[in-house]
C-alpha cells in the first residue's frame, strides 16, 4: 500500500471516527501515503474490517475502540500509537454526529449535550492527550474536522451541530496559537455537504436534498475523496507553514 515516496512517510497518525465513511477513507489514504495509522471508533466490527483491508493492501494500521467522549479511551489510543509505533505525529479529530434539524425550542437538553459531547468535547480530549506525545516527538499536525455550519449559512443549520462545529473552529485557532512554540500545527477543515451515510441520514427525502443542493454553486454534494485530500494536505509537511487556518471544501456554498 505505501508509495515509494509517500506524503506521510515516517509519520504516525491517530484518527477518530475511522470505522466508516470519511474516517475510514482517511485511515486508508494515510496508510497508502506511508503513515503508520492508529484509528478508533465505537463500531468495532466495522473498524476491524477496515484494519484488515488496509493490512491486505500492505499498509500499517491498527484499530482501537475509541469513544471520543471518554478520557480513558483517548489515553489508551494515544498510548497505543506510542507503544506500537514509537511516537505520535498526526491527530485527525474526525468523529462527529449529526441529528435531524428541529427548531431551537424543540431541541432537548439531552440531545444538545450529546452533540456537544461527541463533536466538541471529543476534539478537546483528543487534542489534550495528543499534545504531550507530539511535543515529545518534536512537533506534529492536528487537523480538526469542522463544517461550513461552524462558519455560516446559519439560517439552514441544525443549532446543536452548528454550535459544536463553531466551537471546533475557535478551539483550533487557540490550539494553533498556544502550541506553535511546540512546533504543533493545528488547522480545521470545513466541508459542505459530502456524500456520506451521515449526510444522507439528515436528508432522507429528495425534496429536502434538492433544496440543499440549490445553496451550492457547484450544484452537487462533495465526495469523500475531495475532503480527504484537503485533510492529507494539512496533515503533511506540504502545509508546514499553515496553522490556525480554516480550509473550506464546500462547492462554493459560503461564497453566496
Amino acid at each position: 500500500m505505501p508509495n515509494t515516496v509517500g506524503k506521510l512517510d515516517g509519520k504516525v497518525a491517530l484518527i477518530s471516527g475511522g470505522a466508516r465513511g470519511q474516517g475510514a477513507a482517511e485511515a486508508e489514504t494515510f496508510a497508502r501515503e506511508g503513515a503508520k495509522v492508529v484509528f478508533g471508533d465505537i463500531r468495532d466490527a466495522e473498524g476491524q474490517e477496515v484494519e484488515t483491508a488496509i493490512r491486505k493492501a500492505d499498509g500499517e494500521a491498527t484499530y482501537v475502540h475509541l469513544d471520543v467522549t471518554d478520557e480513558a479511551d483517548w489515553q489508551k489510543a494515544v498510548q497505543a500509537a506510542i507503544v506500537l509505533y514509537g511516537r505520535l505525529n498526526i491527530l485527525i479529530n474526525n468523529a462527529a454526529i449529526l441529528i435531524p434539524r428541529v427548531p431551537i425550542e424543540e431541541r432537548t437538553a439531552a440531545e444538545w449535550d450529546q452533540v456537544m459531547a461527541v463533536n466538541a468535547k471529543g476534539v478537546f480530549l483528543g487534542t489534550k492527550y495528543a499534545i504531550p506525545a507530539m511535543r515529545r516527538a518534536g512537533g506534529g499536525s492536528i487537523v480538526n474536522i469542522s463544517s461550513v455550519a461552524g462558519i455560516g449559512q446559519s439560517l439552514h443549520q441544525e443549532p446543536a451541530y452548528a454550535a459544536s462545529k463553531g466551537a471546533i473552529r475557535i478551539f483550533t485557532k487557540v490550539t494553533a496559537a498556544q502550541h506553535a512554540k511546540d512546533k504543533i500545527r493545528c488547522n480545521s477543515v470545513h466541508p459542505g455537504p459530502v456524500d456520506t451515510e451521515m449526510f444522507h441520514s439528515a436528508f432522507r427525502d429528495r425534496e429536502t436534498l434538492e433544496r440543499r443542493l440549490q445553496r451550492i454553486p457547484l450544484g452537487r454534494v462533495g465526495t469523500v475523496a475531495e475532503v480527504v485530500s484537503a485533510v492529507l494536505y494539512l496533515a503533511s509537511d506540504d502545509a508546514s507553514y499553515v496553522t490556525g487556518s480554516e480550509l473550506v471544501v464546500d462547492g462554493g456554498a459560503l461564497a453566496q
